[in-house]
């Protein structure tokens, strides 16, 4: 940062909204900063969290700046069988969520978690909380029309997409055995799981999250 000692920044942390605040002292790690006035009230973001496979580094990175500016309140890494991506740098995406919170105005960083296997995510799922299957077989319904019917439901929702080449065919069959899943199609083009995560997103929050008008 480029800063110095007089000037002013906005700061945040997730509950007490943003400040205006000067900064009174530096050094090279540290600053100290007097709050002055609060400039928003704190808002939350729709209950929202995208489970999704870990891939390429780039596509990764991606992925956690655009949920994030997307509204997502949980990200979850997903190991599947055939997840390339093994190894997860979490520090790195943190370092992105917060970038991309910072960029978008945004009050508050997603919380980023651990990575689990498939299995595991769906014994813990909260059954409450709906999930969104992202099945590129194309067996599904429509994404708009899937999340339109079952938007009264459920308050709290889920993303689940996959790695490069897909779900394992016994993965498709055993997601789609539990009762909160929702399966859904993309469409009729095969998208890349990057693609498949933010376009579900953003289809979700035109419907059930806040893109819609106020009242709805």
């Amino acid at each position: 940062m480029r800063a110095r000692e007089g000037d002013r920044v906005s700061l945040f942390n997730g509950v007490d909204g943003e400040w205006r605040a000067c900064i009174t002292g530096m050094t090279r790690r540290t600053a100290e900063l007097f709050c002055e006035a609060q400039t928003k009230t704190q808002a939350d973001v729709p209950d929202v969290w995208l489970a999704f496979a870990p891939i390429k580094k780039t596509p990764a990175d991606y992925v956690t700046q655009k949920a994030t500016e997307l509204g997502v309140r949980v990200l979850q890494p997903v190991m599947t069988r055939r997840t390339v991506a093994r190894r997860v740098n979490l520090e790195r995406l943190r370092a992105n969520a917060i970038e991309a919170a910072e960029q978008s105005g945004r009050l508050s960083v997603p919380e980023l978690r651990d990575p689990v296997g498939l299995e595991a995510l769906l014994r813990a799922w909260p059954p409450v909380r709906r999930l969104i299957f992202c099945d590129e077989a194309g067996d599904a319904a429509p994404i708009a029309d899937a999340v339109d019917g079952a938007k009264g439901d459920s308050a709290a929702w889920g993303v689940l997409t996959g790695p490069e080449g897909g779900f394992d065919p016994q993965e498709r069959v055993l997601i789609r055995q539990h009762s909160f899943v929702l399966p859904v199609s993309l469409g009729p083009r095969i998208m890349r799981a990057d693609t498949a995560a933010l376009a579900a997103l953003a289809v979700w929050q035109a419907l059930a999250g806040d893109w819609q008008p106020s009242g709805l």
